[in-house]
């Protein structure tokens, strides 16, 4: 009821707008009246015109009297509907006006909307706010429950606070999926998916499609929060299926002949213990591969998805994507092992650890190398396709073409023997049907980051696992070079409980300054832990994860201070500092105030748009709307899908927050302290209303 009057209020004070703006003839008549009469008939004339011109004021004062009587009218409901929303509108008539007034534009811009002004696909433009826009000082011990939840209806509070005591029950939690499946059998489709939408549905996800999604989007972008947007639908498939499908997807047609290899990687080849990669992983989506038909279906969803934040969020938004849902894993994990074979091939030639480039080697001195087999025609080609400046050597491959769609993967490939000048290949055996799945999957990408350039959307691809995530950097950095020329629209994602992690930012933070194109980062704590210590050990390679959580902490803001200084450098020596977009994904609040506290003392605001926050729907919203309220760059991950297709994700953050209690206390102390404040103040029925704007 309370909607309904608030909704039958705007539309009156639109409709008292509208009585008090409305051209009258009155300064007509009184023009015509004022014209010299010079005849009997023009006075006659006149006088009928000063009659009808006084029936007309006794007609709009009885009407102002009647505005005056349903102004007052107006008020009363509103006081009685809320004291405290009373007290606002217990203004002045010009308030009135300007809200009339913004909903006339607002109706005028839907009408052009559908009248087909907008180009299809086109972004929107942002809607205009009236001043200033609005701004709140930061509380940097997120303490405030207004400032975390006045985006948030008093209902949505209520429901999130009983989700989060659900998460809280760990026999709950540990036996979700069973308990949803139950209730979906128990209630039928529709009272489950009503059930589901009233609690964590509702909690967790913005809606079933991408048009459904717009209020939540429009309402996070009012309170300075932009999106970042996922199709969450998972297949719900069993363990057996999972790993029959991976296994037949990692191993070449010719057969995994690498393991036979005398160079050959273990990390780097399919192990059917850990086939099913959602062992052990509560927070990331996992794609398993089918066929060539899927990953065109999943890029279409990708598209969508880039097409729906185009729409909604006014060019401010990001799409996140998975290469394993564009293609056939088994050459994600060739490709990762060519990498890291490169890796301890240039340790033998050179000498020390680490990326190719780092080594500073000339073109001069990998000749002096082969200087015994340097006739060798193959050899001379080799030197002729590796990439250098005046720095030293970048790539011993030529990677743009990769990218480019037209290279062989097995051609590529390969190196000299420097005593033999005989050519080796560093990746396994691989059919012309691979190579062209592997030209697919590099078209399918190509297509998406073009439609993202287009739409001006940008592209955050995700961390996978180790045995992945070489193949996956390198591609999405050489897409970094080929798109990111002007403004950064690819983005990588950095795993920072990995012990290589500050090595790979930095070094691909020195790629990007020497090839010249803009570095976007993700930088995450990560979310295969478990299963990655668990994978070393079985198969007998270095565990790849740091230790403890507070070395993966002391990397992550090692890591995110080196960005920061590079942004220092390049802002003290004229350079646009916006070539590095960093975003600090994370739900700590020490490592959220370390990068504020970092920003500020090295001279970096928000306006700078180099540095911007990210946490999910649903979770540490206490952190995300603070930052967003204050002027900062603030992102939501936006999950969206029909409600019985999105059951895997919700499993997913229940079992998240199942891990993270300490953060849900405190979110639940903030949550009840402003639920007992709005009873207590009377603003039950409250609406939220935010005039902020994104950065």
């Amino acid at each position: 009821m309370a909607q309904l009057r608030s909704v039958s209020c705007q539309r009156s004070i639109k409709l008292v707008y509208y009585s008090c703006n409305s051209p009258g003839n009155s300064s007509g008549l009184l023009a015509a009246a004022s014209r010299p009469l010079h005849t009997d008939a023009l006075r006659n004339r006149q006088q009928h015109l000063i009659q009808q011109q006084q029936q007309q004021q006794q007609q709009q004062s009885n009407h102002h009297h009647q505005q005056r009587l349903l102004q007052r009218h107006l008020q009363q409901q509103l006081f009685w509907q809320s004291p405290l929303l009373g007290a606002r509108c217990l203004n002045s008539a010009e308030q009135q006006r300007q809200h009339a007034q913004a909903a006339l534009a607002e109706s005028k811009d839907e009408k052009s909307t559908a009248a087909g002004c907008r180009p299809k696909g086109a972004a929107r433009a942002p809607p205009n706010f009236e001043g200033t826009p609005q701004r709140d000082p930061l509380d940097v011990s997120f303490n405030d429950p207004i400032a975390a939840f006045k985006s948030k209806t008093t209902w949505e509070l209520v429901r999130a606070y009983m989700v989060y005591m659900i998460c809280s029950s760990e026999k709950l939690v540990e036996h979700n999926m069973k308990l949803l499946k139950v209730a979906r059998t128990v209630l039928g489709s529709k009272l489950f998916v009503l059930l589901m939408k009233s609690s964590f549905y509702g909690h967790f996800v913005a809606g079933e499609n991408r048009h459904t999604i717009v209020p939540t989007l429009e309402r996070l972008r009012s309170f300075g929060v932009k999106p970042i947007l996922d199709y969450s639908v998972e297949e719900d498939i069993t363990q057996e299926e999972a790993e029959k499908r991976e296994v037949e997807s990692s191993v070449s047609s010719a057969g995994d002949d690498g393991n036979k290899d005398a160079g050959a990687l273990p990390q780097y080849h399919v192990d059917k213990s850990f086939a099913d990669r959602r062992y052990k992983v509560s927070s990331a989506r996992t794609y398993f591969y089918l066929n060539e038909a899927t990953c065109e279906r999943n890029m279409e969803i990708f598209i969508k998805c880039l097409e729906a934040v185009s729409g909604a969020t006014f060019g401010t938004g990001i799409t996140a994507i998975k290469l394993t849902a564009l293609g056939r894993p088994q050459l994600l994990l060739q490709l990762s092992e060519v990498i890291m074979r490169t890796r301890k091939y240039m340790e033998a030639l050179v000498g020390g650890q680490g990326n190719v480039l780092t080594h500073h080697k000339t073109i001069k001195d990998l000749e002096q190398y082969y200087a015994g087999v340097h006739d060798n025609k193959d050899v001379q080609q080799f030197l002729q396709n590796v990439t250098s400046d005046k720095e030293g050597i970048l790539h011993l491959f030529p990677w743009s073409g990769i990218v480019d769609e037209d290279s062989q993967l097995s051609e590529t490939f390969r190196v000299p023997d420097p005593t033999t000048g005989q050519m080796r290949r560093l990746i396994s055996q691989i059919s012309p049907k691979e190579e062209e799945m592997f030209r697919n999957m590099i078209r399918r990408l190509n297509t998406i980051v073009k439609t993202a350039a287009e739409l001006d959307v940008r592209i955050m691809i995700d961390a996978e696992q180790t045995y992945f995530q070489p193949a996956i950097s390198r591609i999405t950095l050489e897409m970094m070079r080929k798109y990111n020329k002007n403004k950064a629209i690819v983005f990588n994602t950095y795993q920072c409980y990995l012990r290589e992690a500050f090595r790979e930012v930095s070094n691909d933070l020195e790629q990007a300054k020497r090839q010249n194109f803009y570095f976007g980062a993700k930088l995450v704590r990560g979310a295969y832990m478990e299963q990655e210590r668990a994978r070393a050990q079985a198969l007998g390679y270095a565990d790849p994860v740091n230790p403890s959580y507070e070395a993966t902490t002391d990397m992550y803001h090692k890591t995110l201070a080196e960005c920061l200084r590079r942004i220092k450098v390049m802002k003290d020596s004229g350079d646009d500092a916006g070539k590095i977009g960093i975003m600090v994904a994370s739900h700590n609040e020490d490592t959220v105030r370390f990068a504020i506290e970092n920003m500020k003392s090295i001279g970096v605001s928000p306006e700078d748009k180099v540095i911007c926050f990210g946490q999910l729907l649903g979770m540490c919203d206490y952190i995300t709307f603070p930052l967003g309220q204050a002027g900062y760059s603030a992102y939501k991950y936006i999950p969206y899908g029909p409600v019985e297709e999105v059951l895997p994700y919700l499993s997913r953050r229940a079992q998240e927050n199942k891990g993270v209690l300490k953060k849900i206390k405190k979110e639940k102390r903030l949550l009840a302290s402003e639920i007992r404040r709005r009873i207590f103040r009377g603003q039950i029925f409250y609406t939220p209303k935010g005039n902020y704007v994104p950065i």
